[in-house]
């Protein structure tokens, strides 16, 4: 008996051995997809299609494609690399010699780069008719501006690297689309249990106002680091380019900064909450559900007591199936990771080196030094433990670029592993992953001023403090959505006078970017989380759980 006691008890001493923490799976997810996507980058990311080929008349809708898009019969050519996309249509049937198009997808500098060193090995043409050349930056704008020059790529030009891409795109955006399944009843449930919790309306009050104090600090240190580093730096001073490059990737249409924080204010007053929930709008789901919450504790008595039970209750089983979904975590960073750098070609990181560069040391000066700070002297917490605690949402927030499809882990790693109460969790991170926009903010300030220098724009001191104050208060109606930071950034072009079509210049490099911009964004939610606990009673329920 006492040896078999023994022998179970080294079992389980050696199963914990060989357990690995959730943090460490997606790091070693996060690498290896990453190695993987390199290697498979390096050996197999080019093919040439060689002669034209000829194609029927056909409907074509590949896995992953909105719609089924109809083909012309004709002949087609291409040439996929990372750095470059070629591609030449010519149809047939008495379809007009203008129908015949050369299109070229990539970074604008890299592709003139390439043009003037290597040229372009167009196949020559029979007919000897001249052809028209487009330059498009990126396959998503191709999809919209010429949907048949895509589909035709789609069916017969991807090389193996960006097919194995494309399906590890797919893979990972499952996994995305379960944590997004479950981010609106986990916000509406979280909320309401923490807020009823309260007790007391004015208690709310004292939250929210620390809540948005913090925000709006990390907010102008983010900020301010960034115009520091740009103007140290000087990424783009190296020699202007005209404008004028970047046209062909479309002059997307702004609105005025007024407009737009109007916009946020009727977003917050939904005339339909139900199908503000079908919409997934954050902050109209956010303001009915602090309003309902907020009206229960004035009700009180009974009836406060048995929404109270029945919020939480439901918040635990939301609580359940969110740690359910997020042992997925690792295959999903894994597939992500390979998708992004399976495809992307390392010469546009060379052509546009020092404005990453610039972003990459503001991000890291803010995440590494600024929020650590406040974590030690102002929350009083250990900033390494605390990061380990929050590290795989924040390794998610990285691979996945959206803190919003993040919120679900992120809720779960403060209260689980940080051991912050739900009644902080559950106000302050859906507020902070709406409205606190750090690294997006930070980014949008290097970037416009960045374009600046590219463009031979001189920006005076009063109006680099504009392009402050617009990025501090775009960022609030920054989506917590894969690129949404290149939409605020025409409010902020528009402001200074720059060309909105500039940013078409930057355009290649922002999903990675965006993934270190993003996971800041997720850090500073997490740290405001430790910071408003310490003022709140009750605020931290457990020591780390790591």
């Amino acid at each position: 008996m006492g040896n078999s006691q023994a022998i179970s008890g080294r079992n389980r001493a050696r199963n914990r051995m060989l357990r690995i923490a959730l943090h460490w799976q997606i790091l070693l997810a996060m690498v290896l997809g990453g190695a993987i996507g390199i290697g498979i980058n390096a050996s197999s990311g080019w093919q040439l299609t060689g002669q034209a080929v000829a194609h029927p008349d056909e409907s074509i809708q590949r896995v992953g494609m909105r719609r089924s898009i109809r083909v012309a019969a004709g002949e087609l050519w291409t040439l996929d690399t990372p750095e470059r996309i070629l591609i030449q249509i010519h149809p047939r049937d008495g379809r007009p010699a203008a129908s015949s198009r050369q299109i070229v997808v990539g970074d604008h500098r890299l592709i003139e780069s390439m043009l003037a060193d290597v040229g372009e090995p167009w196949p020559a043409r029979a007919d000897g008719e001249p052809m028209v050349r487009r330059v498009i930056a990126t396959l998503d704008q191709l999809e919209l501006a010429d949907p048949e020059a895509y589909a035709l790529f789609q069916r017969y030009g991807r090389s193996l690297a960006r097919r194995w891409g494309d399906a590890s795109k797919l893979l990972g955006n499952l996994f995305l689309q379960m944590l997004k399944m479950i981010s609106i009843p986990l916000i509406i449930t979280s909320l309401l249990s923490g807020v009823t919790g309260l007790g007391q309306a004015e208690r709310l009050g004292r939250m929210f106002g620390r809540t948005v104090l913090y925000y709006l600090a990390t907010s102008i240190l983010a900020i301010s680091i960034g115009l520091v580093l740009v103007n140290m730096i000087q990424p783009g001073a190296n020699g202007a380019v005209l404008a004028a490059e970047a046209s062909a990737a479309g002059n997307p249409e702004g609105k005025g900064l007024a407009v737009v924080l109007f916009e946020q204010v009727q977003n917050m007053i939904t005339p339909n909450p139900f199908g503000a929930l079908a919409q997934g709008n954050f902050l109209s789901i956010i303001t009915f559900s602090l309003l309902i919450g907020i009206s229960t504790i004035l009700v009180g008595g009974s009836v406060a007591q048995r929404i109270n039970e029945l919020v939480d209750a439901a918040f635990q089983v939301m609580m359940k199936l969110t740690l359910f979904i997020i042992r997925l975590a690792p295959i999903g960073v894994f597939f992500l990771m390979m998708s992004v750098t399976a495809t992307q070609g390392a010469g546009v990181f060379q052509t546009l080196g020092w404005y990453m560069l610039t972003v990459a040391c503001a991000l890291a000066v803010h995440a590494i030094v600024v929020l650590p700070l406040i974590l030690r002297f102002v929350a009083k917490r250990s900033p390494w433990q605390f990061a380990q605690a929050m590290s795989p949402a924040l390794l998610t927030a990285f691979s996945s670029a959206s803190s919003n499809g993040t919120l679900p882990l992120t809720l779960t790693s403060v209260e689980k592993r940080a051991g912050i109460s739900n009644r902080v969790g559950s106000f302050v991170l859906p507020l902070g992953a709406t409205v606190n926009m750090d690294g997006t903010a930070l980014y949008e300030v290097v970037a416009v001023l960045f374009i600046a220098q590219l463009t031979g724009h001189d920006l005076s001191l009063s109006q680099q403090v504009v392009v402050a104050l617009t990025a501090l208060l775009a960022s609030v109606g920054a989506a917590g959505i894969p690129h949404a930071g290149l939409v605020m950034m025409v409010i902020i072009l528009q402001a200074v006078g720059l060309p909105t079509e500039s940013q078409g210049l930057i355009i290649a490099v922002d999903r990675v970017l965006d993934m270190g911009r993003t996971a800041v964004n997720v850090w500073s939610d997490s740290c405001g989380c430790a910071v408003v606990s310490r003022f709140e009673a009750g605020g931290a329920t457990s020591e780390l759980n790591i």
